[in-house]
């Protein structure tokens, strides 16, 4: 019999191929094959909400391909991506296969291993159609809103824009934020420190309140002038000292959601490109000596459960590697959080055994980052606790009590290997000198200290994906789009590591919460994902679920346009300190499609414009000495860097200069890609044939 199998990527096809030998031939799909159109709405709101599908147009020659391999052989596997998405892959493939959805034709691969997809093909199963309607209610509710909203914003705010049930919601939490920092009246408060000397150690102990353990808040400079004055010549003594034990415990191993927070705290990757080298290293890597093979396992899930052959396996790396006193007596058990998807494992290596070191030559740099990540996170999360040794001082000090405390690893168990990152850091604590009650210790310095209270930080991407987690919003998978698509539409902006709404994303999130405040509110959003999760498990019908939610939504939209007829929402320019060369006002940034530009806000009197300098260089100008600065293009949209004295010097480069002259031609030196340098004129005989190209 002539079997064949349909994935989603092709790059799983050498892998999968390997395995499972001649007998088989493996196609791809290439992702989604149909889809609703782009250019209407695409669902019939009147008659069920039905979905109009069409074959997307650059899929036409794979599908006829599909179909012709289809009716060559006897049996037809679909082994689309195990989750929610790819059971609809494999539905739109059954419907133009013409595959019949009572046979068992539809496997999942948690993993690109041997044993992952013989395992896979031996457990053979239908379509599960909830899942298919959890999904498809998830397109279809995502279409009407995106479809009848963004209509509503070109008309009253401007051309072009978005919105988007889940996208919307995450904006509201970062514009939210913001007024709460913009809204934030800071206070003063004092601290006073004692640094302090017992036998030859300094340490530091902190001011906490009178002798009784009352706490003291100070609030201004004379309150702690006035207990620095009552503190001269007194003796500060040991009241008490408390030792203890702490068992630190190890993270659990990844999900989705906490691998783009960590990856982003410890490697720098966006949400994207942490998905996008995970499917990389899940789908199959040529490794030196074995050929395709899959390194993780599915990487979108919200389960912390690990299969026994991979704990057998972890823990019998940790025994060879570490000794047994780094596994705990009790295996660590990770409980999975309520209304989490328990269908795949956490993520984890397929093969604990080939370590990061020994794949090193086989992985890209951003591979073996992300892998090192994933592999150490998993080994760290069988192994035994962190013990360490804490003590907590009492000091007093006339009628005032100081207090310190410190710890001391006793065992370093899994942070031998890994600790996990945090968003802000924190001081550690000081390991203190060997005290006990009665001593009486030196006092070196006593510093009073002025604080002001600071507001909430801004939203960085790692907790951003957090609130949204711990929210119930969107899903894991949604969460790297959903950062994406908003600082595309210019929504957000990065300022450093933190996400900061522009002038067009809080204008279009007041407007939606005045009109369609039950749509975006949190609460609501979870609620809504919690129904469509119901729907995967057959527990509510999917039409009957965006009926109550499109009775609502359909309503406040006529609402919010009867409202605002003829009216328009104006964004307000984001003023700069930039001067207009011709009349003399401060220049505002505008967007156009080749990106930002400044303008005058004397239009239409004065229409002059200019492009907005970026980041400024510190080597000077080669031709003429003046300030470098980087621009975009408004012709082309691509970023050059010239010269601030332009017109009277022209010069523009693709890269910035090094300030270093060519010693073959006399050229500029420019930096190129990886710290490599080039000569900027494209005749050198220095320059590859590439780089004389490319001009």
């Amino acid at each position: 019999m002539s079997k064949l199998v349909i994935v989603e990527s092709p790059s799983k096809i050498k892998s999968i191929k390997k395995i499972l030998g001649n007998e088989y031939d493996v196609m791809a799909s290439k992702g989604h094959i149909r889809d609703l159109p782009k250019s209407t709405l695409g669902v019939d709101v009147e008659n069920g909400y039905k979905p109009k599908y069409i074959n997307m147009a650059d899929k036409k020659e794979l599908i006829k391909q599909l179909q012709q391999a289809a009716s060559d052989c006897d049996q037809v596997y679909l082994a689309t991506d195990p989750d929610r998405e790819g059971e609809a892959i494999a539905w739109h493939l059954a419907q133009l296969l013409s595959l019949n959805l009572n046979e068992a034709n539809r496997v999942a691969f948690n993993e690109i291993t041997e044993s992952g997809v013989k395992f896979g093909m031996a457990s053979p199963h239908k379509i599960n159609l909830d899942l298919v309607d959890a999904q498809q209610a998830r397109r279809v509710l995502d279409r009407i809103v995106g479809y009848k909203l963004s209509p509503f914003l070109w008309k009253k705010v401007k051309s072009g824009l978005s919105a988007g049930r889940v996208q919307t919601v995450a904006l509201r939490l970062i514009v939210d934020r913001e007024r709460e920092i913009e809204n934030f009246k800071s206070e003063e408060y004092w601290t006073i420190d004692a640094k302090l000397l017992s036998g030859r150690k300094t340490f530091k102990a902190a001011l906490y309140g009178t002798c009784d353990e009352k706490k003291i808040e100070i609030e201004n400079e004379s309150m702690a002038n006035e207990i620095l004055e009552k503190l001269s010549g007194s003796d500060f003594v040991v009241s008490k000292v408390k030792k203890g034990i702490r068992n630190k415990r190890p993270a659990p191993p990844f999900i989705t959601s906490t691998l783009q927070q960590e990856a982003s705290r410890k490697i720098n990757f966006t949400g994207q490109k942490t998905m996008r080298i995970a499917q990389q290293l899940y789908e199959g890597v040529d490794v030196k000596g074995s050929g395709s093979t899959g390194l993780i396992t599915y990487m979108r899930t919200d389960s912390l459960r690990i299969s026994d052959e991979a704990r057998k396996a972890g823990n019998g790396y940790i025994l060879k590697t570490y000794g047994d006193k780094y596994l705990p007596k009790t295996p660590n058990v990770y409980k999975t959080k309520n209304g989490a998807q328990d269908a795949h494992e956490a993520i984890r290596p397929t093969n604990v055994y080939l370590t990061p070191d020994s794949l090193k030559d086989s992985l890209t740099t951003d591979q073996y980052k992300l892998y090192k990540l994933i592999w150490e996170r998993f080994v760290a999360s069988l192994m035994a606790n962190c013990v360490q040794n804490t003590v907590a001082v009492d000091i007093k000090a006339s009628d005032y009590l100081f207090k310190a405390s410190g710890y001391s690893v006793k065992f370093d168990g899994f942070t031998v290997l890994y600790e996990e990152g945090r968003d802000f850091e924190s001081e550690d604590n000081t390991n203190l000198p060997e005290m006990k009650e009665g001593d009486l210790l030196k006092l070196k310095e006593l510093t009073p200290n002025q604080h002001f209270t600071q507001p909430p930080a801004r939203y960085t991407e790692p907790t951003l994906i957090k609130a949204l987690d711990d929210n119930g919003i969107g899903r894991p998978s949604t969460y790297a789009p959903i950062i994406s698509n908003i600082l595309q539409r210019e929504y957000i902006e990065r300022d450093k590591k933190s996400l900061k709404p522009t002038s067009l994303g809080m204008v279009v999130v007041d407007l939606i919460v005045e009109y369609f405040k039950k749509i975006v509110d949190v609460k609501f959003t979870a609620e809504m994902e919690t129904n469509l999760d119901k729907v995967g498990v057959g527990e509510l019908n999917w039409t009957e679920t965006i009926d109550d939610f499109y009775k609502d939504f359909e309503s406040l939209l006529k609402k919010a346009e009867d409202s605002l007829t003829g009216k328009k929402v104006k964004v307000p320019a984001k003023e700069t300190e930039i001067k207009c060369d011709k009349c003399g006002r401060n220049m505002v940034i505008k967007s156009s499609r080749f990106g930002k530009f400044l303008a005058c806000p004397g239009y239409p009197e004065c229409k002059n414009t200019k492009p907005v300098p970026e980041d400024e260089v510190t080597v000077p100008c080669p031709k003429c000495g003046s300030k470098l600065v980087r621009r975009v293009s408004k012709k082309s949209g691509k970023k050059f860097y010239g010269c601030t004295n332009y017109p009277t010097c022209d010069f523009a480069s693709p890269n910035a200069p090094t300030g270093e002259i060519c010693k073959e031609c006399g050229g500029f030196i420019l930096s190129g890609i990886r710290g490599r340098k080039y000569c900027m004129n494209s005749e050198c005989p220095t320059r590859t044939k590439t780089e004389k190209k490319s001009k």
